[in-house]
């Protein structure tokens, strides 16, 4: 008896530190993205992982703001002034995006497509160059807003024949929560998603937490790094992501809807989420008022309800929320200023 408890124990020993993180990294939506899970079963991790990645597939395919695909046959309807009829989950993420451009007073505002393809980001090489002024002139003009467009059940028009859809300030958040369902569907417990600097947690690895580092936005390393619980999701905007330089300047793809012209002021701004439903799609879009912002950031992740967040200014001090301050482990000689 006593040899048989010896031998069950090994073999219980055996299998728990067969435990370990299963890593898949692909490329979508225009960014590296990776799903990290932790487990003992190698075919479970495979499988929620190929699944995710497929879904992931096929939100970039459907909702490709300049390749052909819903979102572009959406936006030639209403380039000709007529309604069209769209998935459900199409029009679901519109309605979805046009309340969070009006919490935002409409600095995200997915309606301005053609002002992101006038400063050339919508093209994986793009040449860096200033748009013409008054090519520009007239988007300011026209003024699109996601609020033009009235959605009733799946037909959607626009008062406005110059919105053109671009979510790629959506998407990604909507991915993430995507592919929590799908973990957790497939039987996945625990898991870390990361979609170019959008993450979301589930679960644990082993017996502490996942934690992810913040990126920092000059520098090839992080600037803090933070433990992230189970349905947990975390987003950064910053101008580092997807930018080019011209004469010195740094010009980056987060435009400022009332100017025309890439927004100066911040370097980066990180929200984290706690669990909630939907906390990817919020890891994502809400950061973008918060950054447009400037110095009033404060005032836009409130209207969220966002009480974890960061934010580096263009100067590269450091704010930080006092509930996000309690989490962080900052690298380094950083004296982040503490705010309510």
């Amino acid at each position: 008896m006593r040899l048989l408890i010896l031998v069950l124990a090994a073999v219980l020993l055996t299998a728990c530190s067969r435990a370990e993180v299963f890593r898949h990294d692909a490329f979508v939506f225009g960014t590296p993205v990776s799903i990290a899970v932790y487990g003992d079963d190698a075919a479970l991790a495979e499988a929620g992982a190929a699944a995710v990645l497929r879904e992931f597939d096929r939100l970039h395919r459907a909702y490709h703001a300049w390749e052909p695909s819903e979102l572009t046959a959406l936006n030639a309807a209403i380039a000709r002034g007529e309604a069209a009829e769209v998935s459900d989950e199409l029009a679901a993420m519109l309605k979805d995006a046009q309340r969070i451009a009006a919490i935002g007073d409409e600095l995200f505002d997915p309606a301005l497509g053609a002002l992101v393809a006038l400063w050339g980001f919508h093209t994986d090489t793009f040449v860096p160059q200033r748009p013409d002024p008054d090519k520009l002139r007239a988007v300011l003009e026209a003024r699109p807003r996601m609020a033009d467009l009235v959605i009733e059940g799946k037909r959607v028009e626009s008062r406005n024949r110059a919105v053109q859809i671009d979510l790629g300030g959506y998407a990604k958040g909507y991915a993430l929560d995507r592919a929590a369902a799908i973990l957790r569907e497939k039987g996945v417990a625990n898991a870390l998603i990361n979609i170019g600097g959008n993450v979301m947690a589930l679960g644990r690895k082993g017996d502490q937490p996942w934690r992810i580092g913040i990126q920092h936005p000059r520098e090839p390393a992080p600037i803090a790094t933070l433990p992230l619980y189970d349905g947990e999701a975390v987003g950064t905007s910053g101008d580092y992501q997807r930018y080019f330089e011209l004469d010195g300047v740094r010009y980056s793809h987060l435009l400022d809807p009332r100017t025309g012209q890439p927004a100066h002021g911040t370097q980066s701004l990180t929200i984290l989420i706690t669990p909630q439903p939907n906390a990817g799609t919020l890891s994502d879009a809400p950061s973008k008022p918060a950054y447009l912002a400037g110095d009033a950031w404060r005032e836009h992740t409130r209207r969220f309800g966002i009480e974890h967040a960061l934010r580096i200014a263009e100067d590269g001090s450091v704010e930080v929320t006092r509930a996000l301050r309690a989490r962080l482990q900052f690298v380094g000689t950083v004296a982040p200023k503490v705010i309510d």
